[in-house]
């Protein structure tokens, strides 16, 4: 139904970077969590509120920016991968929309493709163009994850 199977394939390197994500956002969202003052959990808690309501609307719009940062922080992480992703997917250039064939980022083709490729050829400049492409992206990505983080902030801001 999906066509043949390879064991380097997309789904093995989301599982992957899954893996290799996960502990860079649980341990600063804990510790984004963690600096949420003990002032406010105790106030919560002080007027009725349930452990589970001062956790879902005290503690976590608070700590809301810093888990945002942490999962952008983990985004950046996963673009950013070239090894892991070039050793699970087989170093395989094609596009395939199925999830069990083998694929390569941008950051692996330059790597792969940069070191042979000519000087001063088109290969050579629309490596230099992909580059820039990912550039942008992460450029984009950041921008937009700090306006989202400054916009928790002001909101939260009189707690």
């Amino acid at each position: 139904i999906f066509g043949p199977f390879s064991q380097r394939n997309t789904l093995v390197v989301g599982m992957i970077m899954g893996v290799a994500v996960i502990p860079i956002i649980y341990t600063i969202s804990e510790d984004a969590i963690r600096s949420v003052p003990n002032s406010l959990r105790s106030a919560s808690l002080g007027v009725g509120a349930t452990p589970w309501q001062t956790a879902l609307r005290v503690v976590l719009p608070v700590a809301g920016s810093g888990i945002f940062s942490a999962i952008m922080i983990g985004l950046g992480r996963a673009v950013g991968e070239t090894m892991i992703v070039l050793m699970a997917t087989g170093n395989t250039p094609e596009m395939s929309m199925n999830i069990f064939s083998g694929f390569r980022t941008l950051a692996a083709n330059i790597a792969v493709e940069l070191p042979e490729a000519p000087r001063a050829s088109t290969h050579y400049r629309v490596l230099f163009l992909c580059g820039v492409v990912l550039f942008a992206m992460t450029l984009v990505i950041n921008t937009t994850a700090e306006l989202v983080r400054q916009h928790f902030r002001k909101r939260n801001a009189a707690l």
